[in-house]
């Protein structure tokens, strides 16, 4: 609400000095009309001071109310909205707006010194500690737009004209006033400096907050608790930051949480990261990564859709040059207890890590693999977990667990685990495997590739498993553009199937959660470059428009993938090439599928119900386990897997039965 604001009279001058008010110049205060000055007490204006309206109450925890108003306070510089509660000021409030409905009490500090970017600007020394992939942090920052300016440093002008857009947005959002939202609740915090904060935000219990931002909004609001330290940072909307956590140049995205002592410096952590106990120093934390384990420690590298075990340690420089090298884990990669890499090293989607692995292994074109250490060598398993239950689960659980609820989203998130980016691995990882049992004989023991060991069973299984993969994502696809089609004659079919677009083909990026063709990825670079794309906004909007168009692009992809898979000549298509493509298809669903219910069956076995039971025999360690595990058959994991073989026969049996004609 709008109001009318004047001067103090003499009365009320006088009526606040009895209640035990001071000025250094009575005329630097400004009240809004129908103010009551009762609500003020024993509190030191200095400089200009505006005062808002107090007509409503507080509701503290317990069921105490507080009505709102000044006390024991020292303002300078400040201006306050309707129905504020300010009181129990230990030091002062300085250079700072406040909306209205904020409580703010029991603190030391809260001040503006000088002019303030909040943490805009400053550049965060990700993957190498010793600089040369900074990132500049700004309050829209997506893992996209660091992604460009960590890894294509290639482009020079790219990363000059990102700079330089970002420094811009610095600059317009720099202050020497802050501004605290409405509906903010700050209470019991020590020193809080140059600190922008949005509305809904709680900041309850912090030590120490200096130079940043955080971007709470009433959708998605802002939590920092008890004992948390944090220097030049930001912090977006929906995330929580707390119990003692520690941070020191980062910046944090949406919906993260990062608590029980995590320690960071030097990091970004981008939408539904959540960091416990453990520590992280010049980590590019993707979308969805996660460590719980106070003795994990994640350094110079690069994550997404990542999951640490307990001890996973990392190590980024061999003692010559200093710390100048770096990891990457590709989306969906995770490390088992105790792992430990040393980089360089860049592991393949969807890769577990088991043991210490020492010798630099590249396995991103061999996906979906183990690397498992044996006699202080790496050996390699390809494709192995495209049949473990644990893939399928976390597929299914990332959509489900984004906690992101503000309505401008800043990361573009692709949950596929099968996609053009996946299948275009498995086809060169096809081409790789197949290339050592040309070179080296398909009798030989052990292969050699990438400072890894791959045993000839496991590379003949590998090919296999692959296959099943790609023969699915291809099969998914075609019966996706053909659904809801009852052709009656071959080119219908061969109409339909031509793409809309011709965007898709050739390689494709994961951009740290968005999936999309190299060729697009390169436009917006070059837009960049030559400066048609000129600010953070407009940057954002063009990922989110490659996000937007994925499936139209993933069909151009597919497409030309089917003819070369298949051999098919795009004039000659017809009803029974459709047919053979969904029969295979639902050979290598119903596979996979078969696989994923077999691992899953290992979690009901005997072996796995040790530790139940107690005091039993065997007969009451099934039940004990029956109790708490459930029975398999009517496990929600087993029973999604057989409904899933279900309907995807009966899917393709209605494709093929559309097909006859």
């Amino acid at each position: 609400m709008e109001h009318t604001y004047r001067k103090l009279t003499g009365e009320e001058i006088a009526t606040l000095q009895a209640q035990g008010c001071s000025a250094d110049d009575w005329q630097g205060i400004s009240v809004a009309d129908g103010i009551d000055l009762r609500h003020v007490t024993n509190t030191i204006f200095s400089g200009n001071v505006r005062l808002g309206l107090f007509d409503k109450c507080f509701e503290l925890t317990g069921g105490l109310r507080r009505h709102s108003g000044v006390r024991n306070a020292t303002l300078h510089n400040v201006q306050l909205g309707d129905n504020c509660l300010i009181e129990n000021i230990r030091g002062h409030i300085a250079n700072y707006r406040i909306g209205n409905d904020t409580r703010i009490s029991g603190i030391g500090i809260l001040a503006v010194e000088g002019t303030s970017c909040f943490g805009n600007g400053l550049d965060i020394a990700v993957l190498n500690e010793t600089g040369g992939r900074e990132v500049m942090m700004h309050d829209c920052l997506s893992a996209h737009q660091a992604y460009f300016m960590a890894l294509y440093r290639h482009r020079p002008q790219l990363i000059a004209n990102m700079r330089t857009i970002i420094a811009r947005y610095a600059n317009q959002v720099s202050s020497d006033t802050g501004s605290i939202g409405s509906n903010v609740v700050i209470a019991d915090c020590g020193e809080l400096r140059n600190l922008r904060i949005g509305d809904h935000s709680s900041i309850v219990g912090a030590n120490k907050l200096v130079n940043g931002s955080i971007n709470s909004v009433k959708e998605a609001p802002v939590e920092i608790g008890r004992g948390v330290i944090c220097e030049d940072f930001i912090i977006s909307s929906g995330s929580t930051v707390t119990d003692g956590a520690i941070l020191s140049r980062c910046f944090v995205g949406q919906a993260c949480v990062i608590g029980h002592g995590y320690s960071a410096s030097e990091s970004l952590f981008f939408g539904n990261c959540q960091e416990e106990n453990g520590e992280a120093c010049a980590v590019f934390a993707g979308p969805f990564t996660v460590t719980h384990h106070k003795s994990t420690l994640l350094i110079a590298s690069q994550f997404s859709f990542m999951n640490a075990g307990s001890g996973s340690n990392q190590s980024n420089h061999m003692y010559k040059l200093g710390p100048i090298h770096q990891g990457a884990m590709e989306r969906g990669a995770k490390t088992s207890s105790n792992s430990y890499i040393l980089w360089p090293a860049r592991i393949g989607a969807f890769s577990l890590v088991m043991g210490r692995h020492t010798d630099h292994p590249d396995t991103s074109d061999l996906p979906f693999s183990y690397l498992i250490e044996h006699e202080n060598m790496t050996y390699l398993y390809p494709a192995i977990n495209l049949r473990s239950v644990g893939t399928i689960r976390d597929a299914r659980k990332w959509p489900m667990r984004d906690k992101r609820t503000d309505p401008h989203r800043l990361d573009q998130i692709n949950y596929n685990l099968l996609s053009p980016y996946t299948i275009q691995k498995m086809i060169n990882g096809c081409r790789i495997l197949r290339d050592l049992q040309r070179l080296a004989g398909e009798t030989s023991v052990v292969y050699s590739y990438q400072s890894t060991r791959i045993k000839n069973s496991s590379l003949v299984r590998g090919l296999e498993l692959y296959d099943m993969a790609i023969n699915k994502f291809l099969g998914n696809s075609i019966i996706k553009r053909l659904e809801g089609l009852a052709p009656s004659s071959n080119e219908e079919i061969r109409s339909r199937l031509k793409p809309d677009i011709a965007i898709g083909l050739g390689d494709w990026c994961d951009l740290s959660g968005l999936i999309a063709p190299k060729s697009e990825v390169l436009r917006l670079i070059d837009d960049i470059e030559q400066q048609r794309v000129t600010s953070v906004d407009a940057i954002h909007d063009c990922f989110a428009e490659m996000h937007g168009n994925y499936y139209q692009y993933e069909w151009t992809w597919a497409y030309d993938k089917i003819l070369w898979y298949y051999n098919l000549d795009p004039d000659r298509i017809t009803a029974a090439d459709v047919i053979e493509i969904v029969n295979r298809w639902k050979k290598a669903v119903v596979g996979i599928d078969n696989l994923v219910y077999n691992d899953a069956k290992k979690e009901f076995s005997l072996s796995s119900m040790t530790g139940f039971g107690v005091d039993g025999d065997r007969t009451q360690q099934i039940e004990d386990f029956e109790q708490v595990r459930g029975v398999f058959e009517r496990d929600p994991s087993v029973q999604s897997i057989l409904e899933h073989i279900k309907v995807k026969t009966a899917l393709g049996d209605s494709i093929i039965a559309a097909m006859t004609f």
